[in-house]
Formats: structure tokens, sequence, C-alpha cells
């Protein structure tokens, strides 16, 4: 293991199902430290790219490197350091929790058994570990598979959706634990739809659309290249969008229940502040604003697709399920 690799290092990625491309020549790198957000709509090859990340399926073309190794030439030495789970977590239902991670225990083997009580702390499952895991609700079952994942010591988490099917208390939860992860230095790989979640969480995201790469970098620069919004109230808000939308240099303008928002850049601002004032509107706030997360997300995903990018959604999710026969 390369000790200044990349804990991920995707190039040229590609994996067909005859006619269907699931992920298109997708490069991507997750440096140390990072919490990665991997975004993308359902079909988009999210999960198909994680399967190959960690050797479970084969690429058509490219290659992936987890700490300067390939899965597909070092085999399962290339995992090392690596823990996570793709998709749902899977246990036996009629065992406790306590046991299930003893079973998994003995195949990672070094000093895995010992640390059980410590993961489960982690994830505060220990005052249920002796409970069938069949009887866990689907926050608690996300948990304790990420309990097993820590059992390895992972410098780098991989998490499939680990928020899906979680109340607002388990989403919570689950936030602070991979919040509280990252603190202590480790590299976080994190594939989901929860948009806020992720806007809270990741400090770098790449977006994939039908297989391809749209946007890969620091998600402050992407919100940085949405353009400058900006939120306005004011004394008559539905004559200062009327103006707004007269207003040369201003994008984007709408209202709301309260206040107006645009996009605009400082000068277009200013004049519009003037504007206002010689119509007798006058300000009571102006706040400017990032393009939120989902704004930028939708925009990158979904502008001048229409019916066609669903149809290829629709192709890729059913190549992605393909796998599960394999």
């Amino acid at each position: 293991m390369a000790a200044d690799a990349a804990p991920v290092r995707a190039r040229g990625l590609v994996k067909r199902y005859k006619e269907v491309v699931a992920v298109d020549h997708v490069d991507l790198t997750v440096r140390a430290g990072d919490v990665y957000g991997f975004l993308g709509p359902n079909g988009a090859g999210k999960t198909t790219t994680l399967r190959m990340a960690l050797g479970l399926i084969t690429p058509t073309e490219g290659n992936v490197e987890l700490f300067g190794r390939d899965p597909m030439r070092h085999g399962a030495r290339a995992l090392e350091g690596v823990a996570g789970f793709v998709e749902a977590p899977r246990f036996y239902p009629y065992l406790s929790g306590h046991k299930n991670l003893q079973l998994l225990a003995a195949l990672d083997g070094a000093n895995a058994r010992q640390r059980i009580d410590q993961v489960l702390d982690i994830v505060e499952l220990l005052p249920r570990a002796g409970h069938r895991v069949g009887g866990y609700s689907h926050g608690m079952r996300q948990r304790l598979g990420i309990a097993a994942a820590l059992l390895r010591a992972p410098r780098l988490m991989i998490l499939d959706e680990p928020a899906t099917g979680l109340d607002p208390a388990g989403m919570r939860d689950m936030r602070l634990l991979i919040r509280r992860l990252a603190d202590e230095g480790m590299t976080v790989l994190l594939s989901s739809h929860q948009l806020p979640e992720v806007q809270e969480l990741c400090d770098r995201v790449a977006i994939v659309d039908r297989g391809r790469l749209v946007y890969e970098g620091a998600l402050a620069d992407l919100r940085r290249q949405g353009g400058a919004g900006y939120r306005l109230r004011s004394t008559d808000d539905a004559r200062a969008l009327q103006i707004a939308r007269a207003q040369p240099g201003v994008e984007r303008a709408s209202g709301g229940e309260v206040g107006i928002a645009f996009q605009a850049d400082e000068h277009a601002v200013a004049q519009l502040s003037l504007a206002l004032a010689r119509a007798g509107v006058g300000i009571l706030a102006l706040t400017p604003e990032l393009a939120t997360l989902e704004d930028l997300f939708f925009r990158l995903t979904e502008d001048g697709h229409g019916d066609d990018a669903r149809l290829q959604a629709t192709a890729a999710a059913a190549a992605e399920q393909l796998v599960e026969a394999q």
C-alpha cells in the first residue's frame, strides 16, 4: 500500500452490458481525509462504479486503484485498509448483533474480535448487542453495517446510500456518526441521493449522469459556479419582483412566501437597489446566498435531457440489476 497514494483513483472507468453503457469513462480521485459525496440520479451508475472499485465486478475498460492497488490485479490485498458496504448490509436475522460481528471478526482475523464491543459502542448499539438482528430497526441495521466495517480498522470507508429508508432521527444519527468518523481522520466515500445531507457532510463531490461524470471537485467551488444568489425582503415584494425582472443583469427572479430571490453580479445588485429606491420600494433585507447543492444537482442532471435521459436512466438501472445475477 503506497503511503502517499490516493484512497480512490479511477481513470477511464467503463462498464457495458451489451448495448447499455452503465459507466462511461469516469475519472475521479478521493483524497486522504475527504468526505466525498458521490451523487447521481437513480440508474446513473453510482453503485456499478462502487462495485468496480471494490473488485466485485470487472471494468470493461479503465481501472480503479485503492491506495495504489487495483483489485483486478491485487485481489483481496487491494482491500487492505478499506471497508464499508454497497447497497444494504446483510446479517443473519436470527442471531444477535454481537454474534453476527463475532462471525465477521473470525473472517477478518487479527484483533478484530477484541474490537467488537468498541465498534458497537461507536455506533451506539452496545445496549442492544445481545438482541436478535431481526428485531432491529432499519437504522439500527445500517449502523450495525458500519460497526461491521469498523472491525477492520479501515482508513477508507465506502458507504452506498447509508441513509436510505431512515426517518429524520435516523438520518441525523447517521450524519453525526459519519461526521465523527471523518473527524477522527477516516476518509469517507459516500454515495447518496440525500442532497441536504451531502451538502452538510461532504467537502468534495462527484456528480454522475447517465454514466458520465458531469462534475468533480470541491463542493464550495461548485456552489460558487452556480452564480451569486440573493434574497430580498422589501416594503412591497410584488412591486420589487416586477422591477427585478425588468432590471438588466438580474436573472431567475422569483417570488416566495417572504421576499424574492434572484441571481446577479454585484453591479446589477447595486443598480437594482437604486431602481427600487426610485420606485419608492424600501429594502428591509438583502442577503447573499450560494446556490444549494439541490439546485446545482438538478441543473447538471436535468437541463436539456428530457425523456431521453429518463429512458437511459431506466436502461442503466436495469443493467445494474443484472449484476445481482452474476
